[in-house]
């Protein structure tokens, strides 16, 4: 199974560019949402950014995946 977790894009150069996962950052291809901007959050699956989340979405999932770590101690 895969998780999305979000990602904030930071760099967009034609169809690449590079998102950060909350202090890792990884090169990423744009060629499936071409509409992104830096500053989005998007989710990718095998490099390639596939959705894109509005500020609270993303908030909401990175509290959510926090709260199941937590658990998970």
């Amino acid at each position: 199974m895969c998780i999305g977790i979000p990602a904030k894009v930071t760099e967009l150069s034609g169809e690449m560019g590079k998102v950060d996962y909350q202090g890792v950052v990884r090169e990423t291809s744009f060629v499936m949402l071409p509409e992104a901007e830096v500053g989005d959050f998007v989710i990718l699956h095998a490099g390639f950014a596939i959705k894109k989340l509005s500020a609270e979405e993303a908030a909401e999932t990175l509290e959510l995946i926090r709260e199941m770590l937590k658990a998970a101690e």
